[in-house]
């Protein structure tokens, strides 16, 4: 540094040698090419993958509250809920959609499996199953029988000795024991057409089918519910329930922007739990119009729900305010979670309140916050205070593919959230490993996504018949013939991924078609010693860009874009000045079906009349619109071309227009925001308020929620009490009003990174010349400064 200085000094006086100026110039081009390239490596590397890989600074705690109470002293006995009476439940095996018209048994050995719960307020007294079935005629009774097995044991078994076209039916008694929360009820199938030996075991003819109304049936007796957060969702919510779980909201004396997100947010949770069960949810206006086999919930403050001082409550009341142990009111920044009883002591209640809006906030937000609730026990909670969580990265989607392009198997997820292991499997005819392969809702696949499967076999096997296959949603993508005898371990296959297969939905299969060397007579497979494995090293290197079109019904299928994030925090929804019975019920099920599509350890949706929304999140959220065409909160959006509702009973499409008596059809609209290019309104609206249940029916059931495509849905029940299982209930009309349009879902600093890395390969030339070029102006600019020998 001293020469560099003292060589400064000397150009800057004029006053230097020619091996100054040589080596003055060698030196600030070295050092501006060396910044040039160290600016590039890290901000091309570096930069990215740390962005990628470090995880986000967790918000600072809030301020402790400084509120001061005194805890009531605990009852001296457990709070229940008393038990219903004693009764049966039958549960068909139609009801489980993998039965469908029947279970087909095919081939020498075959099962079928059916999984099925235990509620936790049962106590069995007895169950039994029911089976009914019939069986090929060519079938030789003293070799084929039916064996069912509950959780891996035997409960029975029966010979296949009916004549053809005759149905049987046995009843096997199940042990007490045997039942568990989770349950698995295996029907396996032994099946010979021979007094000696089967010759094929692909023989059309070895068949048995179990008819779809067998079904078990459990004597029970119903458990006092102990009234404990320990076990939350439960007792509110049992996902270990047979029937579809029934919740009732009760409504306030009053709406306001408190009660609105508060309940939403509830509701939204509970769909998480739900994930793939079925719930109903309903508001009543009195607690009398509870069913016994519902579950009510009360939100709001004692002023807001009087009905609160009619419930036998571990805290006492004084006029509208909860007190604490010294019998003051409890500060209103406090937080109340209660569970209690209906005044028949039929029902549980959970109550979320406190003495100020604040308070009923916390108690909510701790229901929702997955950490914060772990903690919870007891009858009472007093929330003092709620960590804020920060919300999590826009692409970052639980089961969905990590956001970097590239990851091992080992980042994906089991079904039930679990990181993937190696996976063993044996036996000629083994199932596939299936795994998620689930792309993100605006990733856009580009050619030279590959897969490197890393896998291991054992010995024993035919080298020409053997082999390993993936498949990407039921399409083969590669393969490879497996060749050594002695079996091989930790081999490697390279298959390229096709860029327009892999979707939101999409789940890759590894199959090994294993076959051994030597066979038994009567073509009976020896395979127990074949095995296959797939190991968690299995690489994947995708070819990727962020790119969402909007909009696109269909899209909402995963929740996108409300979902984004994940936490819902850029998501409102916008109900009328005066909001309809049915304008809250669709509002409770739209955050049921965003929190089924959504994972994350918070939720932060807002909800508000249109007369209160903010005018920043007006401007930068997504937006979902609730209400009648008469109430609509945006009437602009009616107007807003293609297909519109208007007044008079009114229906436009492009430059038609007619008028329709009566008009009880549910619109679902999606179109991109009137006040911000980059973000979308959902209209869920209708002429009626029947109009409006039939978009509440459509975002409850799967089987109509999952047909979303277009921008526009129209939905119609074509009778009463119709079934979304029915093609024929129901009638779905899509539209295509504009051609989606690219919207920015990212922001300008990652898609600069994802650009960056994309595009590595082109960094070395490009620093090569820019070096190059860099150093050509210095030379030029220090001859023009250097003054002419002999000066």
């Amino acid at each position: 540094m001293r020469y560099f200085f003292r060589d400064l000094v000397s150009f800057a006086s004029h006053r230097r040698t020619s091996r100054q100026r040589l080596n003055l110039r060698w030196l600030i081009s070295f050092l501006l090419v060396s910044c040039g390239l160290s600016w590039a490596l890290v901000m091309g590397w570096v930069v990215p993958s740390l962005a990628q890989s470090t995880p986000a600074t967790p918000a600072a705690p809030a301020a402790r509250s400084t509120s001061s109470f005194t805890l009531p002293k605990p009852p001296t006995t457990q709070p229940t809920v008393a038990a219903g009476n004693p009764g049966q439940y039958v549960l068909e095996f139609n009801r489980s959609p993998v039965v469908g018209n029947r279970f087909r048994l095919e081939g020498i050995y075959d099962e079928a499996r059916l999984r099925f719960t235990r509620p936790q307020s049962w106590k069995p007294k007895t169950i039994k199953l029911l089976l009914r079935y019939r069986h090929s005629g060519a079938l030789y009774a003293t070799r084929s029988n039916l064996t069912v097995l509950i959780n891996g044991t035997s409960v029975g078994s029966i010979p296949l000795n009916k004549p053809q076209g005759k149905i049987g039916e046995i009843v096997f008694p199940v042990p007490l024991n045997l039942v568990q929360d989770y349950n698995e009820l295996v029907i396996a199938a032994l099946q010979n057409n021979s007094p000696t030996c089967t010759q094929d075991p692909f023989d059309p003819s070895l068949w048995t089918e179990v008819l779809p109304d067998s079904k078990l049936l459990f004597d029970f007796e119903p458990q006092p519910i102990a009234l404990n957060f320990n076990r939350y969702p439960y007792p509110v919510f049992d996902n270990l329930s047979l029937e579809a779980n029934a919740v009732a909201y009760l409504l306030p004396k009053s709406l306001d922007e408190a009660w609105l997100t508060a309940t939403t947010r509830l509701q939204t949770e509970l769909g998480r739990f739900a994930n793939f069960r079925a719930m109903d949810t309903r508001l009543v206006e009195a607690i009398d119009q509870v069913e016994p086999n519902e579950r009510l919930i009360l939100v709001g403050t004692p002023a807001s729900q009087p009905a609160i001082g009619s419930l036998d409550l571990p805290l006492a009341m004084a006029g509208d305010q909860l007190l604490d142990g010294r019998q003051q009111p409890l500060p209103a920044d406090v937080g109340v979670l209660m569970l209690a009883s209906d005044p028949a002591q039929k029902v549980p209640v959970l109550i979320a309140s406190g003495n100020g809006a604040e308070g009923v906030a916390k108690a909510v937000q701790f229901l929702v916050q997955a950490q914060d609730r772990k903690i919870g026990t007891g009858q009472v909670i007093f929330v003092d205070q709620v960590t804020p969580v920060e919300s999590p990265p826009a692409r970052e989607w639980r089961g969905y593919l990590p956001e970097a392009n590239s990851f091992q198997l080992k980042d994906l997820s089991t079904f039930d959230n679990q990181p993937m292991q190696d996976v063993i499997v044996r036996g000629s005819h083994a199932p596939a490993l299936e795994f998620d392969f689930r792309a993100l809702p605006d990733d856009e696949f580009l050619p030279g996504s590959t897969m490197t499967l890393r896998y291991s076999y054992g010995p024993q096997i035919n080298p020409l018949t053997s082999l390993v296959e993936v498949l990407l949603d039921g399409v083969a993508v590669g393969g490879a013939r497996l060749t050594e005898v002695g079996g091989e371990q930790h081999k490697s296959l390279k298959l390229d991924l096709p860029a327009d297969r892999i979707r939101p939905n999409s789940k890759i299969q590894v199959n090994f078609l294993l076959d051994p060397r030597e066979r038994r007579s009567c073509s009976r497979v020896t395979d127990q010693q074949l095995w296959g494995t797939i190991h968690t090293d299995t690489q994947f290197n995708l070819q990727r860009q962020t790119t969402a079109r909007l909009p696109d019904l269909k899209l909402l299928q995963t929740g996108f874009p409300f979902a984004t994030p994940q936490d819902l925090s850029n998501t409102t929804i916008v109900l009328p000045n005066n909001p309809s019975k049915s304008d809250l019920q669709v509002m409770l099920q739209i955050g049921e079906r965003l929190g089924r599509l959504s994972k994350s350890d918070s939720i932060q949706m807002s909800v508000y009349r249109s007369n209160k929304l903010p005018e920043d999140q007006r401007s930068a959220h997504h937006l979902i619109a609730i209400g009648t065409e008469a109430q609509f909160p945006f009437p602009e959006v009616m107007k807003d071309g293609g297909f519109a509702i208007q007044k008079d009973k009114t229906r436009q499409w492009q430059q038609s227009r007619i008028q329709v008596l009566p008009d009880n059809q549910g619109m679902v609209k999606q179109i991109i925001s009137p006040w911000n290019r980059d973000r979308v309104l959902l209209a869920l609206s209708g002429q009626t308020e029947t109009g409006l249940n039939q978009v509440r029916d459509f975002l409850a059931q799967d089987p109509l929620f999952f047909q979303l495509q277009g921008d526009t849905v129209l939905i119609s029940a074509n009778q009463a009490n119709a079934s979304p299982y029915n093609a024929n209930d129901y009638s779905l009309e899509f539209l295509q009003q504009t051609a989606p349009r690219p919207v920015k879902t990212n922001s300008s600093m990652n898609q600069v990174w994802q650009q960056i890395q994309r595009s590595w390969y082109f960094l070395a030339p490009a620093i090569v010349i820019a070096a190059l070029t860099l150093y050509g102006i210095i030379q030029l600019f220090l001859r023009r400064l250097t003054p002419p020998q002999g000066q």
